[in-house]
């Protein structure tokens, strides 16, 4: 049965341009990880391990997705970060290691917060773009 956040979800990610799957991609690994860590501290480790995996399969998402024809000195780099995020959610499953959950998520918070500026920016040049020439305002 689909709740109400469950079809409001889905049809989010459904509409959701691109570039605004990305960010929800970076959001969900890192909220995976930080509930992880919370069961971590409670020994819960049957509960950290599945959210530890749900992490996992984000980032091998993100890593599925790079487009290594269109830039591929930039997808090189994001491979390297994206895999080194997947092997410290690896390892704080297996070694039941909560370093290793935060240097997982300092990792995605960067990553993450590199996507809002580059939204941000992305934005501001859609909005300059759509300004009528001519009206005497100025981006």
């Amino acid at each position: 049965m689909t709740t109400g956040s469950d079809a409001y979800l889905r049809t989010q990610i459904l509409t959701a341009p691109p570039e605004k799957l990305q960010l929800m991609l970076y959001e969900g690994a890192i909220r995976f990880a930080r509930q992880a860590k919370d069961r971590m501290l409670a020994k819960n480790w049957e509960a950290s391990c599945e959210l530890l995996i749900r992490a996992q399969n984000i980032m091998m998402e993100l890593l599925s997705g790079l487009r290594s024809e269109v830039n591929p000195q930039l997808c090189g780099r994001l491979a390297a970060v994206y895999l080194f995020i997947y092997r410290r959610l690896v390892d704080a499953n297996v070694e039941h290691s909560t370093q290793y959950i935060d240097d997982a998520l300092e990792v995605l918070a960067i990553q993450r917060d590199i996507w809002l500026e580059l939204l941000d920016k992305l934005a501001r040049e859609r909005a300059a773009e759509e300004v009528p020439s001519g009206t005497g305002i100025s981006a």
